[in-house]
């Protein structure tokens, strides 16, 4: 006979959460595992004692904690999304007939609160994979990437010239009668604050792309606009910057720089910076972090592996100093030794190939700070040589240019050129590259949806937890199934044996059946 089901809703009704969410399932054995009481204490400071209640900590940070490991960015569909989960409501602490919180509660509460509570709460999860065995923490792997900014390359505006703000406020005020101090309070901070020759340098590649002869597809209009962060920004959120990735359209990005440990691709560092700086230039910071954080967890930084981008000889030699082993390839036009031009430690002189001395003159700057060591030969011995119009036509003499750095650069060159060194290449390739595309396709990493820098360190921060905390249960599964294994081997091999010495077959019964 076939069945149909009537459904009429009762008008009372025995149910409790707990016993339809099974042992096993992530939300159920997150709720057992994370413990998020300290956040009470933390946010007091916050909250005066009069008025409505807020959002309780917890649950906020549960609710942000649920969007990242479902892969949900918007505050309103989060919302409804918990609504409709039995499990996701059980680690809340919420039943099926009461009201989740108010989506713009949540994002007010996301700006209330400091960047290092968030941090804060990294440190714990990053801690409870350490007392579990899944860091090693003796090799770090570091990394960047650019992560879509919630602003768009059309609300661009340019940028003011400084000098012609305070000229024309200067004079707006002086007829008017205010003040100096006045004036300068009222300056805009959308101003072009780059150094000339960076503008010049901008300026110069503007003119390169116009009139290349090598044209894009569809031609290159010459009215269209051209744009860099030197003089253009974007007044939704000024912390956004341009960024060229190769093949890719000119975006507005923020750069996700992180650190993952090589033993369990544990994140073990992320941050937020801007996305028009180099990825040298945040290396010091990350590794000052990273060694900070693992030595409060007992344990200690041997090497860290990076990639092309990283390579600086300030970075090297930081490196060094902190008695860490860069793993850090050197950039391409580094050459170690100048052809022709050997070079004697001892004295610190380069020779020409007409066996010249090239002593050290002296030390300079570049415009963007480099300090470099200068050689030169005297005019009088190039001004002899057969070889000065191949070797130097339009100058005196012949002058040689090197870092300060060239010692550190050379042993990061042989370390790059070892076995070693192309082991730990793959090793960088397999345990960070991952990590970043599932913090982007899977942790809600492909675009921040908030404002300003804080909030895009505040984004980061949560997916590396959301990560950490699923690599974590996962790994806490998979050991209690191995232990189950190991306990249940003793009884078998007993039932086993058992059955050897017991059969009618064995040894021991056939000697004494013979007996």
């Amino acid at each position: 006979m076939q069945g149909r089901k009537n459904y009429t809703e009762k008008l009372f009704l025995s149910f409790r959460l707990s016993d339809r969410v099974p042992e096993d399932n992530l939300y159920r054995r997150l709720r057992e595992t994370l413990d998020l009481g300290f956040l009470y204490k933390d946010t007091k400071e916050l909250y005066g004692r009069t008025g409505n209640p807020s959002i309780d900590p917890v649950v906020f940070f549960k609710l942000l904690l649920t969007g990242y490991l479902e892969n949900v960015t918007s505050d309103r569909k989060l919302v409804e999304h918990c609504s409709m989960r039995m499990d996701v409501l059980y680690f809340l602490g919420y039943d099926l007939d009461e009201e989740l919180p108010w989506h713009s509660t949540i994002s007010r509460t996301r700006q209330l609160y400091l960047s290092s509570l968030f941090e804060k709460l990294f440190n714990k999860v990053f801690a409870l994979c350490v007392d579990i065995g899944m860091v090693s923490g003796h090799t770090q792997a570091v990394d960047s990437a650019p992560i879509k900014a919630n602003a768009s390359m059309e609300s661009v505006v340019p940028k003011m010239p400084a000098n012609s703000i305070v000229n024309h406020l200067k004079k707006v005020l002086e007829e008017n009668g205010e003040t100096k101090e006045r004036c300068e309070g009222t300056l805009s901070p959308a101003r072009i604050s780059a150094p000339e020759h960076e503008l010049k340098r901008v300026e110069k590649h503007h003119q390169n792309l116009r009139e290349s002869p090598v044209q894009l597809v569809g031609g290159f209009h010459k009215k269209a606009r051209l744009l860099s962060n030197k003089t253009h920004y974007n007044p939704h959120d000024p912390d956004a910057r341009i960024s060229v990735k190769p093949g890719k359209a000119r975006k507005l990005n923020y750069r996700c720089s992180m650190a993952v440990d090589t033993a369990k691709g544990v994140n073990s560092h992320i941050q937020a910076d801007f996305a028009d700086g180099r990825d040298s230039q945040y290396l010091t910071s990350i590794g000052l972090q990273v060694q900070d954080r693992l030595g409060k967890n007992e344990l200690v930084m041997t090497d860290l592996l990076a990639d092309t981008g990283y390579s600086n000889g300030g970075n090297y030699d930081f490196l060094e100093q902190r008695k860490l082993t860069g793993w850090i390839p050197v950039f391409g036009k580094y050459k170690p030794e100048i052809e022709g031009f050997p070079y004697d430690k001892e004295k610190d002189v380069y020779s020409c190939p007409m066996d010249r001395p090239l002593p050290f003159k002296g030390f300079s700057t570049n415009k963007d700070g480099t300090v470099l060591k200068n050689y030169w030969a005297a005019p009088r011995d190039c001004k002899a040589c057969p070889m000065k119009s191949r070797c130097v036509p339009n100058t005196k003499c012949k002058k040689i240019t090197r870092t300060i750095y060239n010692e550190q650069y050379l042993r990061a060159y042989a370390r790059q050129h070892s076995e070693r060194g192309k082991q730990m290449k793959k090793l960088r390739q397999s345990k960070v590259e991952p990590v970043f595309g599932s913090l982007t396709e899977f942790y809600g990493l492909r675009k921040i949806g908030v404002l300003g820098k804080a909030g895009a360190h505040k984004v980061m921060l949560m997916a590396a937890i959301a990560f950490n905390l699923k690599k974590y249960l996962k790994f806490v599964k998979k050991r209690a199934k191995s232990r189950a294994g190991r306990l249940a081997l003793p009884a078998f091999a007993k039932t086993l044996f058992y059955r050897m010495f017991n059969s009618p077959t064995s040894p021991e019964k056939v000697g004494v059946q013979h007996g």
